[in-house]
Protein backbone atom coordinates (compact mmCIF):
# COMPACT_ATOMS: atom_id res chain seq x y z
CA UNK A 1 0.00 0.00 0.00
CA UNK A 2 1.29 3.52 -0.60
CA UNK A 3 1.80 6.16 1.65
CA UNK A 4 0.30 9.55 0.60
CA UNK A 5 1.40 12.74 2.72
CA UNK A 6 -1.23 15.74 2.45
CA UNK A 7 0.10 18.80 3.53
CA UNK A 8 -2.73 21.76 4.07
CA UNK A 9 -3.50 24.20 6.62
CA UNK A 10 -7.29 24.03 5.80
CA UNK A 11 -8.24 20.86 7.64
CA UNK A 12 -11.88 20.38 5.44
CA UNK A 13 -9.45 20.23 2.56
CA UNK A 14 -7.26 17.85 4.14
CA UNK A 15 -10.20 15.38 5.48
CA UNK A 16 -11.60 15.88 2.18
CA UNK A 17 -8.30 14.43 0.25
CA UNK A 18 -8.37 11.50 2.93
CA UNK A 19 -11.61 10.18 1.81
CA UNK A 20 -11.03 10.48 -1.70
CA UNK A 21 -7.23 8.66 -1.28
CA UNK A 22 -8.43 6.03 0.54
CA UNK A 23 -10.95 5.54 -1.31
CA UNK A 24 -8.69 3.92 -3.99
CA UNK A 25 -6.67 2.08 -0.94
CA UNK A 26 -4.17 4.68 -0.46
CA UNK A 27 -2.82 4.83 3.37
CA UNK A 28 -2.54 8.80 4.06
CA UNK A 29 -0.85 10.99 6.59
CA UNK A 30 -1.99 14.50 7.45
CA UNK A 31 0.21 17.57 8.03
CA UNK A 32 -1.13 21.48 8.86
CA UNK A 33 1.71 23.19 8.09
CA UNK A 34 5.41 22.47 6.72
CA UNK A 35 7.19 21.82 10.37
CA UNK A 36 4.53 18.97 10.86
CA UNK A 37 5.32 17.73 7.33
CA UNK A 38 9.32 17.37 7.59
CA UNK A 39 8.80 15.62 11.65
CA UNK A 40 6.20 12.77 9.67
CA UNK A 41 8.19 12.56 6.42
CA UNK A 42 11.46 11.74 9.01
CA UNK A 43 9.37 8.76 10.50
CA UNK A 44 7.44 7.41 7.42
CA UNK A 45 8.24 5.80 4.03
CA UNK A 46 6.13 8.61 2.12
CA UNK A 47 5.40 7.68 -1.60
CA UNK A 48 4.16 10.76 -2.68
CA UNK A 49 3.24 14.32 -1.21
CA UNK A 50 0.45 16.88 -1.82
CA UNK A 51 1.63 19.81 -0.73
CA UNK A 52 -0.12 23.31 -0.24
CA UNK A 53 1.58 26.29 -0.94
CA UNK A 54 0.73 28.94 1.30
CA UNK A 55 0.91 27.44 4.82
CA UNK A 56 1.92 28.84 8.23
CA UNK A 57 4.97 27.96 10.23
CA UNK A 58 6.94 27.32 7.37
CA UNK A 59 5.45 27.21 3.64
CA UNK A 60 5.25 24.62 0.49
CA UNK A 61 7.88 26.08 -0.93
CA UNK A 62 10.36 25.87 1.55
CA UNK A 63 9.20 22.90 3.09
CA UNK A 64 9.89 21.15 -0.84
CA UNK A 65 13.43 22.63 -0.86
CA UNK A 66 14.36 20.78 2.65
CA UNK A 67 12.77 17.39 1.16
CA UNK A 68 14.33 18.06 -2.04
CA UNK A 69 17.62 17.90 -0.39
CA UNK A 70 16.90 14.10 0.28
CA UNK A 71 14.57 12.66 -1.57
CA UNK A 72 12.89 12.60 -4.94
CA UNK A 73 9.53 11.57 -3.90
CA UNK A 74 7.18 12.75 -6.18
CA UNK A 75 5.70 16.06 -4.77
CA UNK A 76 2.13 17.87 -6.14
CA UNK A 77 1.77 21.51 -5.70
CA UNK A 78 -1.73 22.62 -4.32
CA UNK A 79 -2.39 26.04 -5.50
CA UNK A 80 -5.08 28.73 -5.51
CA UNK A 81 -5.77 30.33 -9.22
CA UNK A 82 -4.16 33.96 -7.83
CA UNK A 83 -1.16 32.06 -6.83
CA UNK A 84 0.93 31.51 -9.97
CA UNK A 85 4.16 33.15 -9.47
CA UNK A 86 4.58 30.61 -6.16
CA UNK A 87 3.57 27.64 -8.21
CA UNK A 88 6.13 28.12 -10.76
CA UNK A 89 8.73 28.68 -7.81
CA UNK A 90 7.49 25.36 -6.41
CA UNK A 91 8.58 23.64 -9.97
CA UNK A 92 11.31 25.72 -10.17
CA UNK A 93 12.65 23.98 -7.04
CA UNK A 94 11.68 20.72 -7.20
CA UNK A 95 8.27 20.18 -7.25
CA UNK A 96 6.56 17.70 -9.96
CA UNK A 97 3.43 18.55 -10.68
CA UNK A 98 0.30 20.89 -9.64
CA UNK A 99 -3.00 20.84 -9.00
CA UNK A 100 -5.07 24.44 -8.64
CA UNK A 101 -8.12 24.66 -6.47
CA UNK A 102 -10.44 24.33 -5.96
CA UNK A 103 -9.59 20.59 -7.73
CA UNK A 104 -12.15 18.22 -9.29
CA UNK A 105 -11.15 14.85 -7.21
CA UNK A 106 -11.10 12.74 -10.31
CA UNK A 107 -8.62 14.82 -11.14
CA UNK A 108 -6.34 14.62 -8.12
CA UNK A 109 -6.57 10.86 -8.58
CA UNK A 110 -5.47 11.14 -11.94
CA UNK A 111 -2.50 12.66 -11.01
CA UNK A 112 -1.82 10.56 -8.14
CA UNK A 113 -1.99 7.32 -9.89
CA UNK A 114 0.46 8.49 -12.91
CA UNK A 115 3.00 10.52 -10.53
CA UNK A 116 3.08 7.21 -8.29
CA UNK A 117 3.23 4.95 -11.33
CA UNK A 118 6.27 6.97 -12.70
CA UNK A 119 8.25 7.42 -9.83
CA UNK A 120 7.61 3.67 -9.08
CA UNK A 121 8.87 2.49 -12.43
CA UNK A 122 12.02 5.09 -12.22
CA UNK A 123 12.31 3.34 -8.36
CA UNK A 124 12.32 -0.41 -9.43
CA UNK A 125 15.05 -0.02 -12.33
CA UNK A 126 17.54 2.25 -10.32
CA UNK A 127 17.03 -0.66 -7.50
CA UNK A 128 18.19 -3.35 -10.65
CA UNK A 129 20.89 -1.36 -10.81
CA UNK A 130 21.51 -3.07 -14.02
CA UNK A 131 23.89 -1.76 -17.09
CA UNK A 132 23.81 -2.34 -20.82
CA UNK A 133 25.43 -0.49 -23.14
CA UNK A 134 23.01 -0.77 -26.01
CA UNK A 135 20.59 1.53 -23.79
CA UNK A 136 23.37 4.08 -23.61
CA UNK A 137 22.67 7.41 -25.65
CA UNK A 138 25.53 9.66 -25.88
CA UNK A 139 25.47 12.76 -27.72
CA UNK A 140 28.14 15.74 -27.31
CA UNK A 141 29.59 15.86 -23.43
CA UNK A 142 26.07 14.17 -22.18
CA UNK A 143 25.71 10.72 -21.58
CA UNK A 144 22.03 9.24 -20.49
CA UNK A 145 21.85 5.15 -19.67
CA UNK A 146 18.31 4.62 -19.75
CA UNK A 147 19.40 1.01 -17.78
CA UNK A 148 19.74 2.43 -14.62
CA UNK A 149 18.44 5.99 -15.49
CA UNK A 150 21.81 7.93 -15.08
CA UNK A 151 22.62 11.06 -16.44
CA UNK A 152 26.30 11.91 -17.11
CA UNK A 153 27.64 15.46 -17.52
CA UNK A 154 31.57 15.49 -18.82
CA UNK A 155 31.82 11.90 -17.17
CA UNK A 156 30.34 13.54 -13.58
CA UNK A 157 26.94 11.85 -12.51
CA UNK A 158 23.66 14.67 -12.27
CA UNK A 159 21.18 14.50 -9.51
CA UNK A 160 18.28 14.45 -11.60
CA UNK A 161 14.36 13.35 -10.91
CA UNK A 162 11.89 10.94 -12.93
CA UNK A 163 10.28 13.93 -14.77
CA UNK A 164 13.01 15.34 -15.89
CA UNK A 165 14.57 11.90 -16.59
CA UNK A 166 11.88 11.75 -19.05
CA UNK A 167 11.56 14.55 -20.90
CA UNK A 168 15.34 14.30 -21.19
CA UNK A 169 15.09 10.46 -22.28
CA UNK A 170 12.35 11.66 -24.89
CA UNK A 171 14.43 14.18 -26.51
CA UNK A 172 17.72 12.63 -26.56
CA UNK A 173 15.94 9.28 -28.12
CA UNK A 174 15.27 11.71 -31.19
CA UNK A 175 18.16 14.50 -31.63
CA UNK A 176 16.76 17.12 -33.51
CA UNK A 177 13.77 16.66 -33.70
CA UNK A 178 11.23 19.91 -32.69
CA UNK A 179 8.64 18.86 -30.24
CA UNK A 180 5.64 21.16 -28.99
CA UNK A 181 5.36 21.45 -25.51
CA UNK A 182 1.94 19.45 -25.55
CA UNK A 183 3.48 16.63 -27.31
CA UNK A 184 6.08 16.86 -24.34
CA UNK A 185 3.52 17.07 -21.67
CA UNK A 186 1.13 14.16 -23.55
CA UNK A 187 4.13 11.83 -23.78
CA UNK A 188 6.00 12.37 -20.08
CA UNK A 189 3.05 12.25 -18.09
CA UNK A 190 0.73 9.99 -20.46
CA UNK A 191 -1.99 12.31 -20.19
CA UNK A 192 -3.90 15.11 -22.02
CA UNK A 193 -1.68 18.65 -21.90
CA UNK A 194 -3.61 19.65 -18.56
CA UNK A 195 -0.74 21.94 -17.06
CA UNK A 196 1.77 22.17 -20.38
CA UNK A 197 3.49 25.50 -18.82
CA UNK A 198 4.74 23.16 -16.57
CA UNK A 199 7.45 21.75 -18.97
CA UNK A 200 8.75 25.22 -19.83
CA UNK A 201 10.18 24.89 -15.52
CA UNK A 202 11.47 21.49 -16.21
CA UNK A 203 13.38 22.26 -19.16
CA UNK A 204 15.06 24.85 -17.18
CA UNK A 205 15.85 23.01 -14.87
CA UNK A 206 17.46 20.43 -16.84
CA UNK A 207 19.34 23.11 -18.72
CA UNK A 208 20.74 24.09 -15.50
CA UNK A 209 22.03 20.34 -14.42
CA UNK A 210 23.57 19.92 -17.81
CA UNK A 211 24.49 23.17 -19.42
CA UNK A 212 27.57 25.19 -18.74
CA UNK A 213 25.77 27.92 -19.96
CA UNK A 214 21.83 27.73 -19.23
CA UNK A 215 21.12 30.75 -20.79
CA UNK A 216 22.88 29.85 -23.98
CA UNK A 217 22.40 26.00 -24.04
CA UNK A 218 24.49 23.95 -26.22
CA UNK A 219 22.32 20.81 -26.31
CA UNK A 220 18.34 21.59 -25.03
CA UNK A 221 17.50 24.49 -27.34
CA UNK A 222 13.68 26.38 -28.34
CA UNK A 223 12.51 26.26 -31.66
CA UNK A 224 10.65 29.87 -30.83
CA UNK A 225 6.65 29.28 -31.62
CA UNK A 226 7.25 25.82 -31.72
CA UNK A 227 8.90 24.28 -28.83
CA UNK A 228 12.28 22.07 -28.29
CA UNK A 229 14.47 19.67 -29.48
CA UNK A 230 18.02 18.18 -28.34
CA UNK A 231 20.39 19.51 -30.58
CA UNK A 232 23.60 16.77 -31.91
Amino acid sequence: MYNILVVDDEKEITDAMEVYLRNQNYNVFKAYDGQGALSIFEKEEIHLILMDIMMPVLDGIKTTIKIREKSTVPIIMLSAKSEDMDKISGLNIGADDYITKPFNPLELLARVNSNLRRYTNYSKILTNGATDEENIIKIGGIDLNDANKEVLVDGKAVKITPIEYKILYLLMRNPNRVFSIEEIYEKVWNEPAYNPDTVTVHIRRIREKIEINPKEPKYLKVVWGIGYKFEQ
